[in-house]
C-alpha cells in the first residue's frame, strides 16, 4: 500500500463566517473540506454552541502544502483581525493522493 504525504489544515473558527469562507478556502486552492461543529475555550471565551453566535465549526482541508500556505495565508490577512479563529497543520499519509 502506497502512502502519500499532504498537509492537513485544521480551521477553528466563528460559524457565522461558514459561506465566506467556504469561498475563499475554494478559490485559495482546496478541492475539498469537511465540517463538523465545535465547541471549547479560548482566549475570546467558552463556545458553548447554545445559540448561533456562539457557534464554532471546524473545517479540515487536506490538499498540498503550496495550497495549505496559500490558504493558511489568505486567512491570517483576511479574517484575524476581526474574528475568533485558529489555524494549525499536520502532515497526514493519504491513500488516493489524486483526490488532494
Amino acid at each position: 500500500m502506497h502512502q502519500h504525504q499532504r498537509r492537513l489544515l485544521t480551521i477553528v473558527t466563528e460559524s457565522t463566517i461558514e459561506a465566506h469562507l467556504l469561498r475563499d478556502i475554494q478559490r485559495w486552492g482546496a478541492h475539498g473540506y469537511t465540517i463538523t461543529e465545535a465547541r471549547g475555550k479560548g482566549a475570546r471565551g467558552v463556545r458553548e454552541g447554545n445559540w448561533e453566535a456562539n457557534r464554532n465549526i471546524r473545517i479540515e482541508v487536506v490538499c498540498d502544502d503550496s495550497s495549505a500556505e496559500r490558504i493558511a495565508g489568505g486567512l491570517r490577512a483576511h479574517y484575524y483581525d476581526n474574528y475568533a479563529m485558529i489555524l494549525y497543520l499536520s502532515n497526514v499519509d493519504v491513500l488516493r493522493p489524486e483526490k488532494f
